[in-house]
């Protein structure tokens, strides 16, 4: 049988319409061949989401926003997308718009909650909940900074107002002084710097010579020290040790009175004795000298000796 040339137009004219709603379709990201199903959600603000737009299950994408529309007249959006795969969720879990950076746009992921509730099916409507973008949260965290800064640059203008009030012309002039005063005591510091270097360079040859001097005492110090340390020192201790303990001994005594010295520092009467029986002593020595032919004296015819008379001294 022979097509006339009215049919074939027809059929390529069909196909051609086919073939354009297919790939309008599939530039939409939908694929008329594969079976989906198909989700609500409802939002106040979709934040930029539009159709075709990734759903996504945990990172992999399961479909695409298939229509946004106003639901009534609060202005509320109703959000259709498709679900491809055959993953199952139940109803209770949550479609969450997320992303809004400076490169992608929205999407929605699909949170899936297992809570033994019945499984989602094609025409449910899923809990919505929309999540922070990148720009609400860089605001988030600019706005307390944002009065920090301000705080800041409010409390620098008081202190330079603060500044501006306190240095009048006086204490202006004041402080130019004393920048002034510190610079002249820098040059005098550095005149006594160069003047003490000087010095050093012109002593530097005595400087070596004490040192060599010195190195000389610390080498003969060092002989001595070990001189010192080649004698025999511990008998020299145990011998002042003994000699030490003799001496305690003899003052121990000498405090309770025991010998003859000891009976003389404790006993007064034998003190004043001796010390009578000494002045006595004296007298007779000094009696010989001024009266020696008194004691020694020879006589043939026999002379009478004269009287003992006291000596001028102890008159």
């Amino acid at each position: 049988m022979k097509l006339s040339k009215e049919i074939k137009t027809g059929l390529l004219a069909l196909i051609a319409i086919a073939l354009i709603i297919f790939g309008y379709n599939f530039l939409k990201g939908e694929n008329i061949l594969e079976k989906t199903r198909t989700f609500y959600a409802v939002y106040d603000d979709v934040e930029g989401l539009s159709s075709s737009s990734p759903v996504t299950i945990n990172g992999l994408q399961v479909g695409n926003v298939s229509k946004i529309e106003f639901l009534n007249r609060e202005a509320k959006l109703v959000v259709s997308f498709n679900v491809k795969n055959n993953f199952e969720f139940s109803k209770s879990s949550v479609a969450k718009i997320y992303g809004g950076d400076l490169i992608g746009g929205k999407s929605i992921a699909i949170e899936p909650n297992f809570n033994n509730q019945k499984p989602a099916v094609s025409g449910d409507t899923l809990t919505s909940e929309v999540e922070g973008g990148l720009f609400e949260l860089v605001n988030d965290k600019l706005t307390p900074l944002q009065f920090k800064v301000e705080n800041a640059v409010t409390g620098i203008d008081s202190l330079v107002a603060s500044l501006n009030f306190v240095l009048d012309i006086d204490s202006k002039q004041s402080i130019k002084s004393s920048i002034a005063e510190f610079e002249t005591t820098l040059k005098s510091f550095n005149q006594t710097t160069k003047k003490i270097n000087g010095l050093l360079d012109e002593n530097e040859s005595k400087f070596g010579t004490t040192m060599n001097n010195l190195e000389h005492a610390s080498a003969n110090f060092a002989g001595i020290s070990d001189s010192l340390a080649a004698l025999e020192i511990q008998p020299m201790f145990i011998e002042l040790k003994q000699n030490l303990q003799n001496l305690n001994s003899v003052t121990s005594k000498l405090e309770k009175g025991e010998g003859s010295l000891g009976k003389l520092l404790d006993d007064d009467g034998l003190y004043d004795n001796l010390e009578a029986s000494a002045k006595q002593m004296e007298e007779l020595l000094q009696d010989m000298k001024l009266n020696p032919k008194r004691y020694v004296h020879f006589s043939i015819f026999g002379k009478k000796n004269k009287a003992y008379s006291q000596p001028e001294d102890d008159k």
